[in-house]
Formats: C-alpha cells, structure tokens, sequence
C-alpha cells in the first residue's frame, strides 16, 4: 500500500548565518528595516514538502507517491528521486515556470528566515487525485503546503475517493480562514502542526486544541526540543524528543517527523510508538545538512529505536 502525498517539490538554497538575528534587528528600527546577514555557507538542496516527507518514508521501506507540479528545472530533482526509489510519475511538469524556490538564512539559534518563490505550485489545482490515485493502492493521503486551491481541492477530492489524509498546513495555513481551516479538520482524518501554528489555528477557527482533537482520530502537535503531544480520545499522549548525536541542521525536521508518523500511521501501530517513531526520525534528521541527506535502513532505525526508548517498534 502507498501514502498519496500532496505538497511541494522545491529547491531549497540554505545558508547559514554566523550570528544571531536578534543582535541585528533593532526593535524600535522594524519600520525602516534594511539589513544583509553575511553567509559564508551554502547549500543548494532538494526539498519541499511533498519530496521530503515522501524521502523519510521512504527510508522506512514505504512507497511514498508525491504528487507535485514542478517547472522546467526539475530534472536534477527527478534524478535524485529515481536513485532513491520514489516514484516521479504524479510529478507533472509546467512549462516556462521554475520549481518552487526557498531561500532559508537559519542563525546560531536554529531560528530561519525564509523568501520563498511558488513557481509551479501554483498550479497544484491541476491534479486530481480521484484520477491520479489509481496508479498504486493508496491507503493514507496527505495535504502538506502547496497551492491555496490545490490543498481546498485535494481535501474535497480525498474525502469523495474514501481515502483518510493528515492535514499538515505548516506555512500554508495563513492562506486559510477559520471556515476554511475548520472544513479541513471536519475532512481530514489527523491534522499536524507544530506549536506556533497550533496556536494560529485556534485563533483562526476559535476552536481549543481538545475541540479540534474531537473532530479527528488524533491532532499532533510537534514542540521541538521539548518533544511533542498527541491528542486523541480524550487523552494528551507525552511524546518525547529523541536524542541527536549531532544539532547539526533543522531544515526539515518537521517533515521528517511527519514520514514517521506515516509510516506508523501506515502500519497501524498505536499512537505512542507511532510518535516515538516520528520523533526519532526527526532526530536523524537533524543530525545532517539538508532536508534530504539523512541515511538509515529500516534495520538500523529499528535498533535505534530500540535504544533510544527500551522496547521494540512492534
């Protein structure tokens, strides 16, 4: 069985700031602001949404079907995939567009500033997974940032083929009013976000974080450093943070948690060993540059797991 995984394809260009943001930005100057970050790094790294969630899960053993509308550039993107087994074929490319394009500045605190350029995402409506889903059984779907019609699209489009899909808005959800964010949970069978953005998406739908829970077999909410909770049945599961060997770039992460909880979610595993296993793919994340240059065999991510919390995945 596969995970239909809606989302970006981009390229990410990455550079890393020897200082602070704080000790640069002048509070009482943000009106007039006008600074430049000297970045001796840089990295030009396959990324997006939909690539690397699909990536994760992928290293799990998974077969992960992103689909993704992506411009003329993309054939060192197309490449990459191949080698690593994902499938490209509900990749679709747009003519005279750019795959999407995000520059990321991170500092010495992990914190990121971000231009991103849409290129051909904004063509993500172009899909329809009623058509596309046929090419592989899908068994679990998502919706991670893409489009604005693509994403309202894809959840109507989900619901009318019977397949349950994570919601996982990320830095689309500004895009979305509280109607529109409510009528995805009413759809979405989980729903994803991490701390800021749930605080965003109960101000937006004015619904608490255990009304949204009501609503959907579980909402996650990733916190970092300090783990993450899973609010389900009328409980919030502790999920903690796995230990890193190396702090090494969090580009990603997020996604790379989010191929774990598929690959859980996938296997019909309970939601604590599900976290446990998100969160430890976070980790190994972290550990390298980039949101696709982790490593691991599902044998290797099976002993770590082991370690890490003292009993096996199954």
């Amino acid at each position: 069985m596969s995970v239909l995984i809606c989302g970006s394809i981009a390229y990410d260009t990455i550079m890393v700031f020897s200082g602070q943001f704080k000790n640069e930005i002048l509070p009482d100057r943000v009106h007039i602001l006008n600074v430049a970050f000297l970045v001796p790094e840089l990295r030009r790294e396959f990324g997006g949404t939909a690539g690397n969630i699909a990536y994760s899960l992928a290293l799990l053993g998974e077969k992960a079907l992103p689909m993704a509308t992506v411009g003329k550039d993309f054939s060192a993107y197309a490449d990459w995939l191949e080698q690593n087994g994902i499938p490209t074929e509900l990749i679709r490319e747009i003519p005279d567009v750019y795959t999407a394009q995000a520059y990321i500045t991170t500092d010495l605190d992990d914190n990121q500033i971000t231009a991103f350029h849409p290129g051909a995402m904004n063509y993500s409506h172009t899909q329809q997974i009623i058509d596309e889903f046929e090419a592989a059984p899908v068994r679990l779907g998502t919706i991670s940032p893409d489009g604005r019609d693509g994403m309202l699209q894809h959840a109507e489009q989900f619901l009318e083929a019977e397949i349950p899909f994570l919601f996982d808005p990320g830095q689309g959800l500004p895009m979305f009013s509280g109607k529109e964010l409510k009528d995805f949970i009413e759809k979405a069978s989980y729903v994803a976000v991490n701390d800021y953005e749930s605080e965003l998406l109960m101000k937006r739908t004015g619904l608490g974080l255990q009304k949204i829970a009501e609503r959907v077999n579980a909402l996650i909410v990733t916190r970092g450093s300090k783990g993450s909770h899973i609010y389900a049945n009328g409980k919030v599961i502790e999920i903690p943070c796995a230990h890193a060997t190396a702090l090494t770039d969090p580009t990603g992460c997020g996604d790379a948690y989010r191929g774990g909880l598929l690959y859980g979610l996938l296997n019909d595993m309970d939601l604590e060993v599900t976290g446990r296993i998100a969160s430890l793919m976070g980790a190994i994340k972290i550990e390298r540059p980039g949101p696709q240059s982790h490593q691991v065999s599902l044998d290797e991510f099976k002993d770590r797991y082991r370690e890490e919390f003292g009993h096996s995945m199954q």
